[in-house]
Parts: C-alpha cells; sequence; structure tokens
C-alpha cells in the first residue's frame, strides 16, 4: 500500500501527460516504465538498507532519486492545474479544449526546474535564523541568553559526514550560551551512520549540548542509539529536566520522549516525569520533538517549547496538509495559552523526500528576553 500510494503521482502523469503526447507508442512506453521506476524510490531504498528511511545509495544517487520523484510529483500537480484550466475552458466555449503538446511540455521543464531548485534548498548547510522570545518571569541575569537549536538532521547519505561538519563549524560559530538538537538525528543504524554523526561530539556551548530522541531515533535501534549519541558527549533529556543556572538565578531545560515511543516498546513522552524534582517559580524551556502537545505543555505553565519534525511542511501549499496532523503546528512561532512555541523548519530532512519550496532550512538562535509585566 505504501509503494502504491508512491505511485499515484507516476501513474497521473502518464495516463493525463504522457499518454496524449503526440510521440511514437515505444517512446511512451520507455519514459512509462522510467516514470515508475522512478516513483518507486522509497522500494528502492528498502532493497538498499532494508528501510523505506534509509536510501543506502551515493549522495549524488540520492540527490538524482530526490529530484526524479519530485519532477514527477510536481508535474502531477501541475498536469492537474492544466486539465482544469481546459476544462473551465470547455464549459466557458461549450465545445472540447485539447492542451497543446507544447503547454506539456513546459509544465515539465516547469517541475524539473522546481524539483532541482527544491533539493539544493534541502541538501544545504542552512543559515543561522534569529528569533526573540519573550520568556515570563525571566531572571535579570538570563536576559539576552542564547539558545541554539537544530532539529531533523537525517544524518544519512543524503547528510553525510562532511555536511554534518560545516553544520557543526557553523552551530559553533553562533555564539550561543547553549545549543539543543530537537531529535531526527539520523536515518540508519549506528553501524550505518557511525561516520556521518562522528561530527556531533565537536558541538561547543559554554552550558552545553542538550537533545532528545525524535520518532526517526526509534526506527533504527533506540538503545542503541542513546547510547552513542550519550557517548559523542551530548546529554540526553528523556523525560528528564537540567537546571541552567547564573549565580541563584535559574532556568529549568526539560526534554521528553517521542510520541512513537510506545510502539517501539519504549516509554512515551512525560511531561510530569520531566519536571520532577524541578525548581519552582524557575521557567521552563521544553525540548518536545513534536509540536501537536504543545497545548499541554502551554497547561504545565512551560514558558517556550521548542520542536520539530514538520521540517516546515516542505513545501508552501502543502504545509497546510501538515499542519493538519499536527494540530496546525508546522513553521515558526506560535502563542499557545500564554505559551510560545517555536517549530523549527529542520536543519536537515528525510532523504526520502528531500525538496524544500519556500520552507528553507534553519539552525535557530533564540535571544531570550523577559516578558513585559
Amino acid at each position: 500500500m505504501f509503494h502504491l500510494i508512491f505511485a499515484t503521482p507516476a501513474l497521473v502523469v502518464i495516463a493525463r501527460w504522457l499518454a496524449p503526447l503526440g510521440l511514437p507508442l515505444a517512446a511512451k512506453g520507455g519514459l512509462a516504465v522510467l516514470l515508475l521506476l522512478a516513483s518507486q524510490f522509497h522500494l528502492w531504498n528498502r532493497l538498499s538498507s532494508g528501510s523505506v528511511f534509509a536510501p543506502e545509495f551515493p549522495r549524488a544517487v540520492v540527490l538524482a532519486l530526490n529530484w526524479a520523484f519530485g519532477a514527477i510529483a510536481l508535474l502531477a500537480v501541475l498536469q492537474i492545474v492544466l486539465d482544469l484550466g481546459a476544462l473551465a475552458t470547455a464549459v466557458a466555449q461549450r465545445s472540447p479544449v485539447a492542451i497543446p503538446d507544447g503547454a506539456r511540455l513546459a509544465a515539465a521543464g516547469l517541475a524539473g526546474l522546481l524539483a532541482a531548485i527544491g533539493v539544493a534548498g534541502a541538501a544545504r548547510v542552512p543559515p543561522v535564523r534569529d528569533v526573540a522570545v519573550a520568556i515570563p518571569g525571566l531572571p535579570p541575569a538570563f536576559e539576552g541568553y542564547r539558545l541554539l537549536q537544530l532539529t531533523d538532521l537525517h544524518l544519512s547519505r543524503l547528510f553525510p559526514a562532511p555536511w554534518a561538519r560545516a553544520v557543526v563549524a557553523r552551530a559553533n560559530a553562533a555564539g550561543a550560551d547553549l545549543i539543543v538538537v530537537t531529535g531526527d538525528f539520523i536515518d540508519g543504524s549506528v553501524a550505518m551512520r557511525r561516520e556521518d554523526v562522528a561530527p556531533l561530539a565537536a558541538l561547543r556551548a559554554p552550558d552545553g549540548v542538550y537533545a532528545i530522541p525524535g520518532n526517526h531515533e526509534y526506527f533504527f535501534d533506540y538503545p542503541a542509539w542513546m547510547a552513542h549519541l550519550a557517548g559523542l558527549g551530548l546529554r540526553l533529556l528523556p523525560n528528564a529536566h537540567a537546571v541552567l543556572a547564573r549565580g541563584e538565578a535559574q532556568v529549568v531545560l526539560a526534554g521528553v520522549t517521542d510520541a512513537s515511543a510506545p510502539a517501539a516498546g519504549e516509554a512515551g513522552p512525560d511531561l510530569a516525569a520531566a519536571l520532577a524534582g524541578a525548581p519552582p517559580g524557575a521557567p521552563v524551556v521544553l525540548l518536545d520533538h513534536q509540536p501537536r502537545g504543545a497545548k499541554r505543555a502551554a497547561a504545565r505553565g512551560v514558558a517556550l517549547q521548542l520542536s520539530g519534525h514538520t521540517h516546515g511542511g516542505m513545501i508552501l501549499g502543502l504545509d497546510r496538509l501538515v499542519a493538519r496532523g499536527n494540530n496546525g503546528f508546522v513553521s515558526g512561532a506560535y502563542e499557545v495559552g500564554g505559551m510560545t512555541l517555536y517549530v523549527g523548519n529542520g536543519t536537515g530532512i528525510w532523504p526520502g523526500f528531500a525538496l524544500r519550496l519556500g520552507r528553507p532550512s534553519e539552525m535557530t538562535r533564540f535571544t531570550l528576553r523577559a516578558a513585559a509585566p
């Protein structure tokens, strides 16, 4: 069923774009086969690694497959737009309207160009995005405190060690007091990704580097990954907290596990456990990979929740559908019951659909300010 769903755009392109073209039947047949093969990108991923989430091909091949899959999906949408336009014109003129081959070929060229732009945007090392956040009750000693969020790195054949080193260098140069990683570090097992995650050991910030798991860590032996990431020097907060101090002033940094954990036989997110023993009255910054539980966090008095998971919706328009699956939260800052929720677009992206159009990747530097009384 999974692979049939991903074949649907190719079937639309074959039926509505390719079939009416004035090409020899043999050429159409060959193109149809190529389209169907490209649409099964995720099947080839599974055959290469045992998982649809981890393509084990050279990076150039992964980029090419993402481009081809993206071009097919975009062409399917553009062809539907052409069909609707032809239908509206036919109704207005009360006569059939044929879509010329030139329009079909132009749509294909546009789809290919947009897919190339989208893959290039997804594969880049992202810039630092600055966001100021007002925190109720923030102690004066923490005024101007800077926190850098990385999220959804998806280290893989698409985002290998050289990319990770560049991300680490840019993160370290951001001058943050604290670095946090809000899950989805990898796509692949520890054996597959050992070299790709090794650069994370070089992340540095005065108050340390803290992290939580995302849903993808549960796809690839969660205990092994938690042990390996801890061995790289990351301080993990699975349903736990740490206290940041500036003299007598304190801020609580809490983390929870991912909502997908119970399906993998692991402990699900438990904010009560994460905050157990936290100093009363100290503002709470929560790390939660998925943003959908933000209202519950706000009800518990959390001041700032940092999430990822959605990749910002990846493409304008598609982001509206992604938002519907995440309680309306998909990209950027939201005010939720007196709490600020920030959903990062992602530093990387899942290599099974690596396109970004209008939803750029980012690493996010937050500057904390005291909220006005």
